[in-house]
């Protein structure tokens, strides 16, 4: 199987502060995400995590602070360009309906002026890559189960081959197996691709399934930013472990069973 060859991104984030209607919705928020690093952002609604996480792409202007990919300061960039680095799937941008799965996945490389036999090339890769049959290239999205949209979807995020994934509830709306099918496979994706991913999840349990580290925001600051087990173990402040308590029994069996799968 073909697979990217491009080493994960570097994320810094100085100080990012938000504002929304006069109102800073994230404070000086402090995060350095190592290449090839997987960190989940969790928090109750309204904490600022999808604020966040839009930021990077700039869609949404900070009120102040820094954010850097690769060392090079993304207020610098061409914000075309600097989009066309990263790849997202975010709440409400769902699949094209108009347009076909290959037709989908071609959006970006199209846009950036790839010929049709590197497009097509592509898009048979990202299909194999996804698990995805070939046959459901010409298939509509309303001929998709929401497994298969959220496959397609995050092909499509991935069509430009970028070193950086951003993902927002990405299984949010799936159901119990097919979301913790997906959640292995985008781990087993991460791993192969060598991406550096950035994931918004409300769900502790997802969060200790995924992450290389788990982002804690509240309040629209980030308070805690711990490997799994020292999360669970350690919360550091009330609110941490208030945010933890409901599932936390779940969340240490969890944890000892992906521990214990780990290779």
């Amino acid at each position: 199987m073909q697979t990217d060859s491009r080493r994960g991104a570097r994320l810094v984030l100085e100080g990012v502060t938000v504002h929304r209607g006069g109102v800073a919705v994230v404070r000086e928020v402090d995060l350095s995400i190592a290449p090839g690093e997987l960190v989940v952002l969790i928090g109750p609604s309204g904490s600022g995590k999808s604020t966040l996480l839009s930021a990077i792409p700039r869609l949404i202007d900070l009120a102040s602070g820094t954010i850097a990919i690769d060392d090079e300061d993304i207020q610098r960039r061409d914000v075309h360009a600097l989009r066309r680095s990263i790849g997202f799937c975010f709440q409400g941008l769902g699949l094209f309906p108009h347009m076909t799965v290959r037709e989908n996945i071609a959006v970006g490389p199209r846009l950036a002026g790839w010929d049709a036999a590197r497009i097509a090339a592509r898009v048979t890769t990202l299909l194999e890559v996804m698990s995805l049959p070939s046959t459901f290239a010409d298939r509509m999205p309303d001929a998709l189960s929401g497994g298969q949209a959220q496959r397609v979807a995050v092909a499509r995020a991935l069509a430009l081959e970028p070193p950086l994934l951003l993902l927002d509830e990405p299984f949010g709306a799936l159901d119990p197996q097919t979301r913790e099918r997906l959640q292995q496979e985008l781990r087993a994706l991460h791993e192969r691709l060598g991406l550096t991913t950035v994931l918004v999840s409300h769900d502790l349990s997802e969060a200790l399934r995924l992450g290389d580290r788990i982002a804690v925001m509240i309040a629209g600051a980030l308070v805690q930013v711990s490997v799994p087990i020292d999360l669970v173990n350690a919360p550091g402040t009330d609110d941490v472990r208030a945010l933890l308590a409901p599932a936390l029994e779940h969340a240490r069996s969890l944890l000892a069973l992906v521990s214990r799968d780990a290779p």
